[in-house]
């Protein structure tokens, strides 16, 4: 376990020698300290990335991909120990962190095949003497800014895809969350990345994320975060015309039709909704159930929810683990407080846990009657509370599910075809599930629409983020 930050193929102490306590959100108790930098350990790592890419860039991607296929080897060889690394500091139950790692070590493997599949094309020409064909290359030095929802997944995609491509990278993860990112950079060190390829500074994050808008040898950013800085960085990023992927909130729609099996729908909405606390981006949030159904789909929820077991994340017996932080749990909590005071019924839920008393735990939570103008169903809530709202007609639910300046995902239940393909079409996001509660994977394209981001993760798209078109033209062949 390395707790230095990772430059230049060395773990170093930050510059000004500060550190960082990371804290178990089930126990707000000190894990151990990392170092804690700023902007200048960023320049540092930036300046190191951008010596390593040229080298780094004419690597072939068979050679670039058998270090990409070395790390997620090493990664699932370690599954277990870093399961548990993960869920000390990010609190979420050992089978969801489990699941986590087995999907970054995917994404390695992924892009190692994918860096591969670069593809350019040959154009013809209405010239008799002349040739054209487009080639692809790597955009440069990435700058990858990352959340602490999925410690493991959010570095892996974008740094995995950056490094398929031949960009190299400098990675800040989450304050707190960084051991798991370490714990990646490490894996890729010993898979014998060169020196300066990936680093992983720490420290305040808005400096380091004006070290990274400021210098030119940046030509990219990829962020997953809120939406708020994520308009931040779009404003900066016209000093030095830095590109960006935004993978921002979100605040998905559930459309549930009369049609479905309401107790299987219903026990299956709940493990969804609840997974990792609440806090997923594409989490179905906004349960929009038709009318007729609507008392019936409450009744078959109430007792799955009760019946969810709050602990630590170690225990393998827990369902749902805390909230990251303080903040979090007493935003989440406000919520509700407010909701209940508009006159919602709070069916489950609605408290801290009384067995519990450290921790930043809140009880899973099911709110009825709630109207779409309240905060707790217009806002992203990043916590474990269902609110539940009804429907009476096709229309209607899509007005109400496209009223939000959110578009990452959303997701229709029902089995009819007609109703399934109208819903799916007419709504204002970037990914839809139907019929299903994971509409993402390794390799098909994760991304939002309005608010909710720009470009995409995972997939070719992914690959291509990371990736600028040239067009070579010969003439007087």
């Amino acid at each position: 376990m390395r707790h230095e930050m990772y430059i230049n193929g060395e773990w170093t102490d930050a510059l000004s020698g500060a550190a960082r306590t990371v804290r178990n959100p089930a126990t707000e108790e000190g894990i151990g300290e990392v170092a804690y930098g700023g902007r200048a350990d960023c320049e540092r790592a930036i300046e190191a990335a951008a010596n390593a890419f040229p080298a780094w860039s004419r690597m072939t991607p068979y050679e670039r991909g058998a270090i990409l296929k070395q790390a997620a080897e090493r990664i699932r060889a370690e599954i277990e120990a870093l399961a548990h690394l993960t869920v000390e500091e990010s609190g979420k139950p050992l089978l969801e962190a489990r699941g986590e790692w087995k999907v970054a070590a995917d994404l390695f493997e992924w892009y190692a095949e994918e860096g591969k599949r670069a593809y350019g094309r040959t154009i013809p020409s209405r010239l008799k003497n002349k040739r054209m064909q487009t080639i692809r290359q790597p955009i440069g030095v990435v700058g990858v800014i990352t959340a602490w929802n999925f410690p493991a997944y959010n570095p892996a995609r974008a740094w995995a895809a950056a490094l398929g491509a031949g960009c190299t990278v400098v990675g800040r993860p989450s304050e707190f969350t960084p051991r798991t990112a370490l714990a990646i950079a490490r894996h890729l060190h010993e898979s014998g990345v060169p020196a300066g390829v990936v680093n992983v500074v720490i420290g305040e994050a808005d400096p380091m994320a004006q070290a990274m808008l400021d210098r030119p040898e940046v030509r990219k950013i990829s962020f997953t975060g809120s939406t708020r800085v994520g308009r931040m960085l779009m404003d900066g990023a016209s000093r030095t015309f830095t590109r960006l992927s935004l993978e921002l909130g979100g605040n998905a729609p559930v459309l549930i039709f009369p049609d479905v099996d309401v107790k299987a729908v219903a026990k299956a909405a709940v493990a969804a909704r609840y997974r990792n606390c609440g806090q997923v981006c594409i989490a179905p949030q906004r349960f929009l159930i038709h009318g007729k159904i609507s008392d019936a789909f409450l009744e078959e929820m109430v007792p799955h929810v009760k019946a969810l077991r709050v602990g630590h994340g170690a225990d393998p017996e827990t369902h749902v683990g805390p909230l990251i932080n303080a903040r979090q749990r007493d935003r989440v909590e406000a919520l509700v407080e407010e909701a209940a005071r508009g006159g919602v019924q709070v069916l489950a839920g609605g408290a801290r846990p009384a067995h519990l008393e450290r921790g930043y735990f809140y009880a899973p939570t099911i709110l009825g009657g709630v109207k779409p103008e309240m905060p707790v169903y217009s806002e992203e809530i990043f916590g474990p509370v269902m609110p539940v709202a009804s429907f009476e007609d096709l229309d209607e639910a899509l007005a109400i599910a496209n009223g939000t300046e959110y578009g990452l995902s959303a997701y229709v239940w029902t089995n009819d075809l007609r109703t399934a393909v109208r819903a799916s079409e007419g709504l204002e996001f970037g990914m839809v599930g139907v019929n299903e509660w994971s509409p993402h994977s390794t390799e098909a394209p994760f991304g939002g629409r309005k608010a909710s981001g720009l470009g995409h993760e995972s997939g070719q798209e992914g690959l291509e983020e990371y990736l600028e078109t040239k067009l070579i033209s010969y003439g007087g062949v």
